[in-house]
């Protein structure tokens, strides 16, 4: 436990100071102690920050509800995940408004190679059952890791059914983790600790109230690769979730229903829109998601390119030199660039006709 983690939780404690300020405060000072102990003028002059946002870091003396977070983490083992930690989901790190601050327990890796999620509604027919269990049987080869929001209905059937395939599966929730909501999944959450994993941006004793269900589904929607709608009604709160994704440049599927069935109202909208790609199985997802296994592997010799690259793109172009594909989030990552620079990189790249862009967000060169 570092001594930097009463100031991390008490950051997420501050009035005023939301998840977008949080992020950029700590791109400027490193860490949550230096945030609190810079002073008021310095802090007044920070973009978006201001006098009224400074004066509630500096006048900020409620630190007895972070400390006693750090028992209740420290006797129910709770990893935290601040914005810096290298095991922080990198994927949802590239999201403007990421949490600043997540609760997890289990032993999933929130950076695996795969990650979709799977949600829907609440009120799932015989249909959306039979289609969700279908689709995670048929990609149980994947090695995939199933996250959704531990809800009734198609979130709760996702969960047993990666399960069920041994697939590794984390449910995201709206409440701290002293609580599992609603309470009849309580013997599910207790398997998925065991393969998978709780995440949550609350403290513990926060309720699961109404206003935090759509801050839930941006870490559903932020932390994946790609999110597949299976049954919602166009008000739902997967249409949410969705249009988070589409937000965040996430790859949107939806799986279709007849046009007279008002569960199935949400998807259709969403493919009828192009926010989501239409699919019916596991195979039309592999193949968006360029996860086809390959034939043969065969190494590629290094590449001696005559251009003269910048030092963006020679990051760039080394990176893709060690493997055949790769994810553009994985991109980022280990290109230790702003998405920004990455994307130009890649855009110059592609133009000069050395990388080429592959269904799902992948690149590689050609």
């Amino acid at each position: 436990m570092t001594n930097d983690l009463p100031y991390q939780i008490a950051l997420t404690l501050v009035p005023n100071i939301g998840t977008v300020h949080a992020k950029a405060l700590v791109n400027i000072y490193g860490d949550a102690y230096s945030i609190f102990k810079a002073k008021k003028k310095e802090l007044e002059a920070i973009e978006g920050i201001g006098t009224v946002r400074a004066k509630s870091i500096r006048d900020f003396v409620d630190f007895t509800t972070s400390e006693a977070e750090v028992k209740f983490i420290e006797k129910y083992k709770i990893t935290p995940l601040f914005l810096t930690s290298k095991n922080y989901p990198q994927r949802l790190l590239h999201c403007y408004d990421s949490p600043t601050l997540l609760y997890y327990r289990g032993n999933a890796d929130l950076n695996t190679s795969k990650i979709i999620s799977i949600v829907g509604t609440r009120n799932n027919s015989d249909y959306g059952k039979l289609v969700c269990e279908k689709l995670i049987e048929e990609l149980a080869g994947q090695n995939i890791l199933v996250t959704s929001g531990l809800a009734f209905g198609i979130d709760t059937i996702a969960h047993k059914a990666a399960l069920k395939n041994n697939l590794q599966t984390v449910g995201v929730l709206a409440h701290g983790l002293d609580r599992i909501y609603p309470t009849q999944n309580k013997a599910l959450a207790k398997q998925m600790t065991e393969q998978g994993g709780l995440l949550t941006d609350f403290i513990s004793n926060t309720n699961p109230d109404k206003q935090n269900f759509p801050k839930r589904n941006r870490i559903v929607a932020g932390m994946c690769d790609a999110i597949v709608i299976i049954e919602s009604s166009k008000k739902g709160g997967s249409l949410i979730t969705a249009e988070l994704a589409n937000g965040y440049n996430k790859d949107v599927f939806a799986i279709p229903g007849k046009t007279t069935d008002s569960k199935s109202e949400g998807c259709n909208y969403l493919i009828k829109q192009n926010k989501a790609s239409l699919i019916t199985s596991a195979a039309d997802l592999i193949e968006f998601m360029n996860w086809a296994p390959k034939e043969t592997l065969q190494k590629k010799k290094q590449r001696e390119l005559f251009i003269e690259l910048t030092p963006d793109e020679k990051i760039i172009t080394d990176i893709l030199n060690q493997q055949e594909s790769i994810h553009i989030d994985e991109l980022y990552f280990k290109s230790g660039l702003s998405s920004s620079a990455a994307a130009q990189a890649l855009l110059m790249l592609e133009m000069q006709g050395i990388v080429a862009s592959l269904p799902g967000k992948v690149y590689k060169l050609l």
